[in-house]
């Protein structure tokens, strides 16, 4: 996949720089890297599911590469059960490895402001129990080309909308954060189709025009 890289408090500069984060940082970039639109495709179209947007399958692919390399997934802020129990995803970061954390964000805008502060929880020092302490953090959403290429619904934020966010909000999120929008695919998109009553993605390759020489 192609993306573009919002940082937030030298994040970008801080997270390939210094030694806590390099790894990591490499490995995150190194794991969207190795997701191909034919593997999106191909994660969309054997869903037994029919979905709108190729949000779901994005979200299982960079689940795969990220466990293979080690990340947490669906990790917990806080080690208190009174906050352990409540509803999933609340507390909970998509991914966590020793000092980055990550969230992977194709919900309602209305979530933007909480997905921008949960990854500064668990780089702060709280009153509440931590069950992990990272120092920086990651959210990857989709750019404005990517919902509407994708089929994703018109009321999810993306990262224009998060970089955005980030200002009037600077007093509150005192981590380093990365914003990564997620560019549209470059051979196919998303065309809905109404079935039984219900939009239903389907996808659409683009045609590609070879020279007329070519080899």
């Amino acid at each position: 996949m192609k993306y573009r890289i919002h940082s937030y408090r030298h994040a970008g500069y801080l997270f390939s720089s210094l030694e806590e984060y390099a790894y990591e940082w490499s490995e995150l970039l190194d794991c969207l890297d190795s997701i191909s639109d034919e593997m999106i495709a191909h994660k969309f179209e054997g869903s037994s599911r029919k979905a709108k947007s190729i949000s779901e399958a994005i979200n299982r692919l960079i689940k795969v590469e990220m466990e293979e390399r080690g990340w947490a997934a669906e990790s917990y802020i806080f080690a208190d059960p009174e906050y352990a129990a409540q509803a999933k995803g609340t507390w909970r970061l998509d991914f966590a490895k020793n000092n980055l954390s990550v969230e992977v964000a194709f919900n309602h805008r209305s979530d933007i402001s909480w997905n921008l502060i949960k990854p500064t929880l668990a780089s702060e020092l709280n009153h509440v129990d931590k069950a992990l302490q990272t120092s920086g953090g990651i959210i990857i959403c989709a750019t404005e080309d990517m919902k509407a290429a994708g089929g994703f619904d018109n009321a999810i934020g993306t990262f224009e909308d998060y970089v955005q966010y980030l200002r009037p909000m600077s007093t509150i999120l005192s981590a380093p954060l990365a914003i990564i929008g997620l560019e549209a695919p470059e051979t196919f998109h998303i065309k809905h189709r109404l079935v039984g009553g219900k939009k239903q993605g389907h996808v659409i390759w683009e045609q590609v025009n070879f020279p007329e020489n070519a080899d």
